[in-house]
């Protein structure tokens, strides 16, 4: 009986409540949403402080509080995990205060929400390139911040996905048997990021595309593209001389060494 009555008041008091806070928001009183909607942020009660802060805010832009409003939204969007409109509200923020006081705070989470929101790398990198330039933006703005460090480790992390991105790009190509593409997917993913782990597989990669490639071609197409083998043979062995290929690349050299020095018939179809 006890038990039931309890549930009875909790349900009133529930339905009480929600009948309060819709009047306050249909209340014209900014003054009391202001006071409560500070009020629900100290209780990490995020929905409702940002669906008053919605209200008001426009009428607190001018005003000295506007700087301190402006924050606890974009704080609560972070306190409601929701990174897209947190980052969104952290760089409303910084256009709208770049020099006041949670100025500093503002451009890291700013560039942190799009690392959260940042996909594994088989998709869409957007997010990640974000994150990094924000990151960068930061180091620069604040170098003697204590996040510094931080940031320089997650710039490295958000790199290496990158890296992954464009190497699976390019593997990608390759297994598809889509050599001319391969090659300039890898010299590509090859210029920006020169000091990828996957350098060598990649460099490989591109040696055995262009090899392909030229004995795929058309007879007459197939001499400079030879060449153009042969000239990537020898940059790949001047830079791994003892590479993990070896074997395969000693097999490209011979057979692209005789082509160029036997003459082939024009039997070869075109890729």
């Amino acid at each position: 009986m006890k038990l039931r009555l309890y549930i009875i008041f909790f349900i009133l008091l529930l339905v009480s409540s929600c009948g309060e806070y819709d009047k306050l928001l249909k209340s014209a009183d900014f003054e009391l949403k202001k006071t409560k909607a500070l009020e629900y942020y100290d209780e990490g009660k995020y929905v409702k402080t940002t669906e008053l802060l919605r209200q008001i805010l426009p009428r607190y832009r001018a005003t000295e509080e506007g700087e301190e409003l402006n924050w606890i939204n974009a704080q609560s969007y972070y306190g409601m995990k929701d990174y897209i409109m947190a980052g969104s509200q952290y760089k409303s923020f910084i256009d709208q205060f770049p020099f006041g006081k949670h100025a500093e705070e503002a451009h890291y989470l700013a560039a942190y929400c799009d690392y959260l929101i940042s996909p594994k790398p088989e998709l869409d990198q957007e997010s990640t390139r974000n994150a990094i330039e924000g990151f960068n933006i930061f180091v620069n703005k604040f170098p003697y911040s204590p996040k510094v460090e931080e940031c320089n480790k997650l710039i490295t992390e958000m790199e290496e996905r990158l890296v992954e991105k464009n190497y699976k790009s390019a593997r990608l190509y390759y297994d598809m048997k889509e050599y001319k593409a391969s090659v300039v997917a890898i010299n590509n993913s090859l210029k920006l990021f020169a000091n990828s782990k996957y350098r060598e597989e990649m460099m490989y990669l591109k040696l055995n595309s262009l090899f392909r490639y030229a004995e795929l071609s058309m007879a007459d197409k197939q001499k400079s593209r030879y060449q153009d083998t042969l000239d990537d043979y020898y940059s790949f062995m001047e830079e791994y001389p003892e590479s993990q290929y070896a074997k395969d690349v000693k097999a490209i050299y011979q057979k692209t060494d005789k082509y160029l020095k036997d003459a082939i018939p024009d039997s070869k179809l075109n890729n």
